[in-house]
């Protein structure tokens, strides 16, 4: 079967193909193990070589890129420099997409000053806080402007996509501004929910609640670990006044 099927070549794909929201999802991580296999040397590789490296299993993969045309060769797996195009062409990374922040604080400081940016597809290309101490820091080449300047350099510099590093109480404020000068993509790493005209996408990233996820693997495992040996149902109090066996607990029962 063909491996690539180039968009705008007679029987090709949609050059946008419809994917799940969970295909797209995953993409990026497919991006990056075929980057670190590129770097090694190797030209192809296996459906398997590949679901691996990305952490999911193999027929999960070849479902999603099958949603890109491609289908790898029999025997040869995937050419390794075509398969990075295709994606790079559905994810919007053949060019680089203009990036600002707002928010320079601790987290907002060290995604300013973060340099895998570049090699991803996207630059940074202002700096934006409210704080007068914050104003005229210099940070990885960049100068921190007031947000007020918002406006003429969305437009200097074509911003894409907003980022905003605030605290939750200035979060939904500054959205506001973003979308007002043309931003229709935030990625949003204020512990709160932003509201957002229909047309603009949101991407949440919570640190706390990924923290909280773990904390309750955690407690399952512990939960699991615990279990009587012969097989018992030793009651574990919750709050409100219920009760379960620990081996619903476990399981989530």
């Amino acid at each position: 079967m063909s491996q690539h099927r180039h968009p705008g070549r007679a029987g090709a794909v949609p050059a946008l193909p419809d994917l799940p929201e969970a295909t797209v999802a995953r993409l990026p991580e497919y991006l990056r193990a075929l980057h670190n296999v590129a770097e090694t040397g190797h030209e192809t590789i296996s459906s398997e070589g590949l679901a691996n490296a990305a952490g999911v299993n193999s027929a999960k993969l070849r479902k999603d890129l099958s949603h890109l045309g491609s289908y790898g060769t029999r025997g040869v797996g995937y050419d390794v420099a075509l398969l990075v195009e295709q994606i790079e062409y559905v994810l919007g990374l053949t060019q680089r997409r203009a990036v600002a922040l707002v928010g320079v604080g601790n987290l907002g400081h060290a995604l300013a000053g973060y340099d895998g940016f570049a090699g991803r597809g996207f630059r940074i290309v202002a700096l934006f806080d409210a704080d007068p101490r914050r104003i005229g820091e210099e940070i990885n080449g960049l100068v921190v402007r007031h947000i007020d300047e918002l406006p003429e350099v969305a437009a200097e510099e074509s911003v894409a996509i907003g980022v905003i590093a605030t605290p939750a109480a200035a979060a939904q404020r500054v959205a506001d501004q973003l979308v007002a000068v043309g931003v229709t993509s935030i990625l949003n790493f204020a512990p709160c929910v932003l509201a957002v005209p229909e047309g603009v996408d949101v991407r949440k990233v919570d640190l706390a609640i990924e923290l909280q996820i773990l904390s309750f693997h955690e407690h399952r495992k512990a939960a699991l670990t615990a279990l009587p040996a012969a097989g018992g149902s030793a009651l574990t109090a919750l709050p409100g006044g219920f009760a379960v066996t620990e081996s619903q607990e476990a399981i989530g029962t």
